[in-house]
């Protein structure tokens, strides 16, 4: 009780002379580092790419190999059709090949045929005229034209010959086509996996009526739908004042909060169009998921880096006051008296501010209350960590 008396007793005769002691206020220290500008966004992940894999032709599921959730590769099969009709089509194509095929031995033999008949008349004639100019009036005329134009006929059924061999050439190239496209359309009946991805839905079962997929009719069924989910994208809304700063090939952190973990990503793509309605740019990150423990559909948040200075001076943002067009700190001097200084702000992040020109390394600046504080006003600094200080003033 003694003490107590003591002690109020001087805190009235320290407050009656008006020495009372400076107030405590927290303060850091500019100092030098380095500093990036990021923009934190929430995306969905989505398929790299996903569709429903439909048939080529109309048929029956003869077998389908495939289920939901199955892991599949490139080119691996994932169903076969039965057409039975298309057995025949593929006998009678062979059939109209063959016949084509053989109507050309015939117009080679028929070509032969003339051109032996040609020369035989064609010699036959050579020997009259040769006759008739040895011996003029031996041979009369009228035998002589005969022979010309026996060889001349001979002639013509030579050409006559060639074009119906032509012809015959041309049909076996027409049903080698249309028997190459019997077999191409025979081959559709094996349907395979466009790319590696996983089937994430089964539409088809053994014996279902499979129509062909050669349109956007709604009555097409598929057979599954397939999504590539070894690498899957995020499109992200960037602000239209963020927009220049954006670079494809810049790395980003992605966290998923459902599987506490981050993930690396790569700015890939973005549209070059705003959106009218939200005034954002679409811009795709691309993020690898080898293992698909990344389910689309999970939410991410992205961490854009936007700019970086390095090396520079910097304060905690909640030393900073004012407005865009004149921002102040409040500096203790090493008088321990407060000033208020003008400063250039640079970049800015979540918790520090660039300073490029008012202070300098080792200036201490107030970073807790000022309200109760004012110019040439006697303080006790005290010296508190940035890594300790949130927020911003």
């Amino acid at each position: 009780m003694l003490f107590a008396s003591i002690s109020c007793t001087k805190q009235r005769e320290v407050e009656a002379t008006g020495n009372a002691p400076p107030p405590g206020v927290a303060v850091a220290k500019a100092v030098t580092r380095d500093l990036s500008h990021t923009l934190v966004l929430t995306a969905e992940f989505k398929p790299f790419q996903e569709i429903d894999v439909m048939a080529k032709v109309a048929g029956y599921v003869k077998t389908i190999s495939v289920d939901a959730g199955d892991r599949v590769k490139q080119g691996q099969l994932l169903a076969v059709l039965e057409i039975p009709e298309m057995t025949s089509d593929i006998a009678r194509a062979e059939a109209s090949l063959q016949r084509s095929k053989a109507e050309v031995a015939r117009a080679h033999d028929e070509l032969q045929r003339a051109q032996a008949a040609h020369e035989m008349n064609h010699l036959a004639y050579e020997r009259l005229e040769a006759v008739l100019k040895a011996k003029p009036g031996l041979v009369a005329q009228q035998e002589i034209d005969d022979a010309h134009s026996r060889d001349l006929q001979t002639e013509a059924q030579i050409a006559g010959a060639r074009s119906a061999l032509l012809s015959v050439e041309e049909q076996v190239r027409v049903a080698e086509a249309e028997q190459a496209k019997i077999k191409t359309m025979f081959e559709y009946t094996r349907v395979t996996a466009p790319f590696a991805g996983v089937v994430t839905k089964r539409f088809a079962n053994t014996g279902s009526m499979i129509q062909a997929g050669t349109s956007s009719t709604t009555q097409t069924m598929p057979l599954v739908r397939l999504s590539q989910n070894a690498l899957l994208r995020l499109i992200l809304p960037v602000p239209e004042s963020q927009v220049p700063l954006i670079a494809i090939g810049k790395s980003v952190t992605v966290n998923v909060p459902t599987l506490h973990r981050n993930f690396a990503g790569r700015i890939a793509r973005f549209s070059e169009s705003l959106q009218l309605t939200t005034r954002t740019m679409d811009t795709e990150v691309d993020v690898p998921n080898p293992s698909l423990v990344i389910v689309p559909g999970m939410y991410a948040e992205v961490t854009l880096p936007l700019s970086q200075s390095l090396n520079v001076l910097a304060v905690p943002m909640a030393a900073i006051s004012g407005t865009e067009d004149k921002r102040t700190v409040l500096l203790v001097n090493k008088s321990n008296q407060i000033e208020e200084r003008p400063v250039e702000v640079g970049i800015e992040t979540s918790d520090s501010a660039e300073i490029k020109f008012g202070l300098q390394a080792g200036d201490l600046v107030v970073v807790g209350s000022k309200s109760q504080l004012k110019p040439g006003q006697q303080v006790n600094p005290k010296i508190v960590e940035m890594s300790a200080i949130k927020g911003g003033a």
